[in-house]
């Protein structure tokens, strides 16, 4: 667990957070890194969508809460740089430990493990809740190999929220097969990983207004190729994202793409080869739960390939169809965390094999096979300013005592913002707006391509059909409209702001 740490594990955490500021790079500037899904908001308020209690599906479920909790005694941006700086530091130190030997077979395994394609791409997704889970992981792993409960060492995915802690609970429990005597334990396992997910299960199952899971968003979130090689083999070599934009550059080239899946076979390969020669490393870390952490990496790439296929996609719409919280599985490619984590220490245990010289070299092999992780993912996490409109938007909002709710038009649930440099990102008035005793109303609707996956929030499926009236959106509770400039007017609503990158409305109520 985190307090049991080797010098090793402190000086593979050292190097996480050199790679992490290599990767981050312009997005450790002044600012908000705002892509995808990732959205950070300066001087964040405590609201029902907090809690899960407003808005689609309760996946910000607690992660918005502690980043607004840290924010109130650091800067919104700051605590996202060490959000992600954090990332890096836990999952290579992670990783690290569970290798015997030196330190440079150790770091082969941090090295890889926070610097590979399944990192890129859900980076540039903006998921780095999840993430903060997969950083995670590898100490969830040592804590169930040395026979303890992994309180601790779930912090990150109980964090990380709903995504993070399905896919550890995934891991964890695949632990227990292949090992005789360790089930009398599984029980306290399964009820801390639940106690642990009690925030966003509860809300989740608790919710008046109820959620809905779109089947459409099976198809919309099936993995996909993002090299040559086919869909399948990209799982294999830890890519495969749904989203084109998430995609690294220079992933389609044949001879990256072929690199990416060799080091994966190789670390593959070594684990397995320590399988068969090593009953227990020495320090009783991995090898003692091998068996397990083999099961729940081939577990999470079957989770990963039941999109590939039409009997897989059917087969998981008939799920959904029957209980909505099996929309979990759509975006399935996130599994594959447990195989990330048993390539990385297979190749540790390979680089273990070898000299000392030929170990420190392997430890670049990662950075030259992922080079488009650099950099801000090659300029992609840069960090911007929010627009002072905003900021004057948002104090007219809060100065108001009239009661009532906001809406965000265009009523699209990803937005791409000069501002921004174009980058698509989840609208972050829904944070930003959402003052003490208001709501932000949002479409959670999301669009892939052709596909449109619908709205989870009852309120928004309502309002979507008032958009044009003022008066009927009174009706529904909204007070104020915020309006990129240059969309939509909307008569018979009062304009309040009018700067170059919104304008905001005030809706007049037609009862006292």
């Amino acid at each position: 667990m985190f307090p049991q740490v080797s010098r090793y594990g402190w000086w593979a955490a050292l190097v996480g957070i050199v790679l992490g500021a290599l990767c981050l790079g312009p997005g450790l500037a002044p600012g908000y890194i705002l892509i995808q899904d990732m959205v950070f908001v300066p001087d964040p308020a405590f609201s029902p969508f907090t809690f899960g209690l407003a808005g689609g599906a309760p996946r910000a479920v607690p992660s918005d809460l502690v980043v607004t909790v840290l924010a109130q005694v650091l800067p919104a941006s700051l605590v996202q740089k060490l959000v992600l700086l954090g990332v890096f530091a836990l999952g290579c130190a992670g990783a690290a430990l569970l290798v015997p030997g030196p330190l440079a077979p150790r770091l082969v395994a941090g090295v890889f493990y926070v610097w590979n394609p399944y990192v890129a791409e859900r980076l540039l997704m903006g998921q780095w809740a999840l993430l903060l889970g997969y950083a995670g992981l590898p100490w969830v792993v040592r804590a169930l190999a040395r026979g303890r409960l992994p309180a601790v060492a779930l912090l990150p995915a109980a964090v990380g929220g709903f995504a993070a802690m399905i896919v550890t609970a995934v891991t964890a429990i695949s632990l227990f097969f292949g090992t005789a005597g360790r089930w009398k334990r599984a029980g306290g396992v399964v009820l801390l990983l639940v106690a642990f997910s009690l925030p966003w299960l509860v809300t989740a199952l608790t919710r008046a207004d109820g959620l809905t899971g779109d089947p459409v968003g099976v198809d919309a979130f099936a993995a996909r190729a993002d090299g040559p090689f086919g869909t399948v083999v990209s799982l294999l070599s830890l890519g495969g994202i749904w989203n084109a934009w998430a995609v690294p550059p220079g992933f389609d080239h044949p001879v990256t793409a072929a690199a990416r899946l060799a080091l994966v076979l190789a670390g593959l390969a070594g684990f397995w080869t320590a399988l068969r020669t090593t009953s227990r490393d020495p320090e009783g870390e991995v090898v003692g739960f091998g068996r397990g952490l083999a099961v729940g990496a081939g577990v999470g790439l079957v989770i990963a390939c039941l999109g590939v296929t039409e009997p897989g996609r059917d087969l998981l719409k008939g799920l959904i169809g029957v209980w909505s919280g099996f929309a979990v599985l759509r975006d399935a490619q996130q599994y594959l965390a447990p195989l990330a984590l048993l390539a990385a220490v297979g190749l540790g245990m390979l680089a273990a094999r070898v000299t000392a010289r030929w170990a420190a070299a392997l430890v670049l092999v990662p950075l030259a096979v992922v080079p488009g992780l650099a950099w801000g993912v090659s300029g992609a996490l840069a960090a911007v300013p929010y627009p002072r409109s905003w900021v004057e938007a948002r104090e007219i909002i809060g100065a108001d005592p009239a009661r009532g709710d906001v809406l965000v038009l265009p009523f699209e649930s990803y937005r791409r913002f000069p501002w921004n440099g174009g980058r698509a990102v989840l609208d972050p008035a829904q944070r930003f707006f959402a003052v003490p005793g208001r709501e932000v109303v949002v479409n959670d609707s999301v669009r892939v391509g052709e596909l449109v996956v619908g709205a989870e929030d009852s309120r928004a499926k309502r309002v979507a059909k008032v958009l044009g009236e003022p008066r009927r959106l009174a009706e529904e509770g909204i007070r104020y409209v915020v309006v990129d400039a240059g969309e939509q007017r909307l008569p018979g609503a009062r304009l309040v702001l009018d700067r170059p990158e919104l304008r905001l409305y005030a809706v007049e109520s037609a009862r006292p």
